[in-house]
C-alpha cells in the first residue's frame, strides 16, 4: 500500500504539512495535489490554526511536477494547462490568501513548480544545502505557478529573466543575498527555526497579520493614493479587533499581550 503523499501534524496553534514522496523528491502528482488541497482547507477551517508550516521529507522540498504522471499509456505527453487551472493556480492563490502566515522550510531542491510554490509562501527559510531552480526551460516550458509574477518582484527583472531562460540553480546562500528568501540556516537548524517562527505566529494577532498579507499583495498593483486608502480601511478593521485592544492594554500595563486571533471584541 502506498504511503500518504501528504503528512499533517497538529501543533498548538499551527499545522505542519509535509510533502511525502521522498523517492521522487516530493514531485507533484494529481493524488498529491488533492491531498494537499484537502489538508490546507482543513487547516483554514480550524479556528485554532493560526499558522502553517510547509516542508518536505528527505532530500528535496519539491521537484515540481512528476513527469511520469504526465505520460499516457502510449508514452505520449499531454497538452498542459488543465493541471494549472485545476491544481497549481488554486494552490498558489490559496497560499497567498490564507488568513494566517505560511512558512516554507525548504529542506532540499525546490525546482519548477516546487520552487514557485515555496516562493508563494509568506516566509521562506532554506537549509544551506537547498537550491532553487526555474527548471522549465530545460523541457521547453514556461515558468508557472506564479513564477513569472513573483520572481521579478523578489529579485528584479534582470535576474528573474536570466534564471527563467537559463534554468540555472540558485543556492540558498545566494537566494538569501538576492532577497528571494527570508533566511538561510544550517541544515540541522532548519526545522527548529521554522517551528520557532510558527510558534510565534500561533500567539500573534492573527487578524492583523492577515490584513498585512492582503495589504502587501495589493501594493503590487495599487498606486500610492489607492494604497493609502487601503491602509486606512484595513487600519479601521484592525482597530475593531480584540487583539488591538489587548495590545494597547498590555503596552500600558507593561506586560506581554495575550492575543486571541478572533474578530469580535
Amino acid at each position: 500500500m502506498d504511503e500518504d503523499p501528504i503528512l499533517v501534524e497538529r501543533r498548538t496553534g499551527y499545522r505542519v504539512i509535509t510533502l511525502n514522496r521522498p523517492q521522487r523528491l516530493n514531485a507533484f502528482t494529481e493524488v498529491m495535489h488533492k491531498a494537499l488541497r484537502d489538508a490546507i482547507a482543513d487547516a483554514k477551517a480550524d479556528d485554532a490554526c493560526r499558522a502553517l508550516l510547509l516542508t518536505g521529507v528527505g532530500r528535496g522540498f519539491c521537484a515540481g511536477q512528476d513527469l511520469n504522471d504526465r505520460l499516457s499509456q502510449a508514452g505520449e505527453t499531454s497538452v498542459l494547462g488543465g493541471a494549472l487551472e485545476a491544481y497549481y493556480n488554486p494552490l498558489v492563490r490559496t497560499l497567498r490568501e490564507l488568513p494566517f502566515p505560511v512558512v516554507a522550510a525548504v529542506n532540499g531542491v525546490a525546482a519548477g513548480a516546487g520552487c514557485n510554490v515555496a516562493l508563494a509562501c509568506d516566509i521562506v527559510l532554506a537549509a544551506r544545502t537547498a537550491t532553487f531552480v526555474q527548471s522549465f526551460a530545460k523541457i521547453g516550458l514556461v515558468p508557472d505557478s506564479g513564477g513569472t509574477w513573483i520572481l521579478p518582484r523578489l529579485i528584479g527583472a534582470a535576474r528573474a529573466r536570466a534564471l527563467a531562460l537559463t534554468a540555472e540553480p540558485v543556492s540558498a546562500e545566494v537566494a538569501e543575498r538576492w532577497g528571494m528568501i527570508w533566511r538561510m540556516v544550517e541544515d540541522t537548524a532548519l526545522m527548529a527555526e521554522a517551528h520557532k517562527i510558527c510558534q510565534h505566529f500561533a500567539s500573534a494577532p492573527t487578524l492583523g497579520l492577515a490584513l498585512i498579507k492582503r495589504a502587501l499583495d495589493a501594493a503590487w498593483s495599487n498606486d500610492l493614493d489607492a494604497q493609502l486608502d487601503l491602509e486606512r480601511e484595513f487600519q479601521r478593521e484592525a482597530s475593531l479587533t480584540p487583539d488591538y485592544a489587548e495590545g494597547v492594554r498590555a503596552f500600558l500595563e507593561k506586560r506581554a499581550p495575550v492575543f486571541s486571533g478572533r474578530k469580535q471584541r
